[in-house]
């Protein structure tokens, strides 16, 4: 279990710090935007320029995207399927 907590909690800094070099990133120009590519290289490999830009765009149109609508309520009668609620069943009448 104390592993587990290092490991994460290595885990949610290096995503705090790439955060905050993203944002400085945004504003950064020349020489300054390398070294702070070179950081964020440094901790994730993976990430590219283009998946930041990417995100911008998805952001932006999921902003302005509309909602899905929400699941429609359970009819007035009540029970599980949406129909009326119903007594309880009726026993079967004897063959003599």
């Amino acid at each position: 279990m104390v592993e587990r907590k290092m490991e994460l909690k290595r885990r949610y800094h290096r995503q705090k710090k790439v955060r905050e070099l993203k944002g400085k990133l945004a504003t950064a120009a020349g020489p300054d935007r390398e070294k702070i590519v070179y950081k964020i290289k440094r901790l994730s490999p993976f990430w590219t320029e283009a998946s930041l830009t990417q995100n911008k765009q998805t952001a932006a149109t999921a902003s302005t995207a509309e909602r899905k609508p929400s699941r429609p309520k359970a009819a007035a009668g009540g029970g599980t399927k949406g129909g009326p609620q119903k007594g309880p069943p009726k026993g079967k009448p004897d063959k003599n």
